[in-house]
């Protein structure tokens, strides 16, 4: 199997993992937060990322991944940034109306484009701005239903846009220049991001619930997917690290709006709730913007790989064409086009005995 072939593998598994996992948690949590009655959504995502440390922690003293220090002030600035990003997510659903808070989610992708185009000189061909487009406008179809503004839900809204896109793009980009898997930069980055949450998640939860996450009675029952939403949540956090590593961080929003396609079908099939035609156009739509984003992705990519292919062709084809007679630091070499040719000494390097 070539390495083309192994890490489109590795690409199929990663997203479907994330998709398993994050529908998996969505309906463990609705039925936490709403059958139950733990409101408290900023908390528990501290103890998520909590949960995921242990676990990382574990793993890496059974040495099933190995620990790659590297620069502790980026480490540091995205854990932070990354707990933020969450938070403000959260505050946005809190003081928007649910329609308003599905249009800050459709945002980020945009916003994504932009930013990767102003920042890393990015380019996005116009096929895949078009099936952008149509995604985004099936996935408006299907969960925006009011657009309530309000002066501080809006600006909350606008700061979880910028800080989300950030975090995603410099959780591609950190692995990359760093050379870090998903599992390294996830296990250095968690601490910072749970304290960040650990902290002012109380708080915050207070704020939109005027509840206080101490004082909850804690059931057997409500303890039991407390724990069932943790050990998801490894999966999670850990799938979006590995999507956005090996893809990009519009990719993972167009995996994101798909998510939210299937928790609306299986809230339908399984949770019972309301389904309209307009879900289901718009659901549709979605479906169709995501094939065509993944064809031309994928069209685009063998055509990468095909011009990096011809590039070393002709690279190879030039140096097997070499001239019987050369030139080289004023010395003529003779080739007998029959052996292997003599090598080309260079006066400054390869003259010491």
């Amino acid at each position: 199997m070539s390495d083309s072939q192994k890490f489109q593998l590795g690409t199929i598994g990663a997203l479907s993992l994330s998709v398993v996992s994050s529908v998996s948690i969505v309906i463990c949590n609705k039925a936490l937060i709403s059958t139950l009655g733990f409101t408290f959504a900023t908390t528990l995502t501290s103890w998520h990322l909590l949960v995921t440390f242990c676990s990382l922690h574990v793993a890496l003293l059974m040495k099933l991944f190995e620990h790659k220090p590297f620069d502790a002030r980026a480490v540091m600035g995205f854990g932070i940034l990354n707990g933020i990003s969450i938070g403000l997510l959260n505050l946005s659903l809190g003081f928007n109306s649910v329609g308003f808070y599905q249009m800050t989610k459709l945002a980020i992708i945009p916003c994504t484009v932009l930013l990767e185009t102003l920042f890393f000189r990015k380019k996005f061909s116009k096929s895949i701005q078009f099936s952008l487009t149509i995604l985004l406008l099936g996935v408006g179809i299907a969960t925006v239903t009011d657009l309530q503004l309000n002066a501080l839900g809006s600006f909350l809204s606008l700061l979880a846009v910028l800080t989300t896109c950030v975090a995603q793009i410099m959780t591609n980009t950190i692995q990359k220049k760093f050379k870090v898997s998903s599992t390294q930069l996830l296990y250095q980055s968690c601490p910072y991001q749970a304290l960040t949450l650990f902290v002012a998640g109380p708080f915050l939860d207070w704020c939109l619930t005027d509840l206080n996450v101490f004082a909850f009675k804690y059931t057997p029952q409500v303890l039991f997917f407390i724990v069932l939403s943790c050990l998801i949540s490894v999966s999670v956090n850990f799938s979006t690290f590995l999507v956005i590593g090996k893809t990009s961080a519009v990719t993972y929003q167009v995996l994101g709006h798909l998510k939210t396609c299937l928790v609306l079908g299986f809230g339908y099939v399984l949770l019972h709730d309301p389904f309209s035609w307009r879900n289901i156009l718009g659901i549709l739509v979605a479906i169709v913007g995501m094939v065509l984003y993944s064809y031309y992705c994928s069209l685009e990519s063998q055509q990468k790989c095909n011009e990096v292919s011809s590039a070393q062709l002709s690279q190879v084809m030039e140096s097997e064409s070499d001239p019987l007679l050369s030139v080289e630091n004023g010395v003529a070499i003779l080739g007998d086009g029959v052996g292997p040719k003599a090598p080309a000494w260079s006066s400054n390097k390869d003259l010491h005995a």
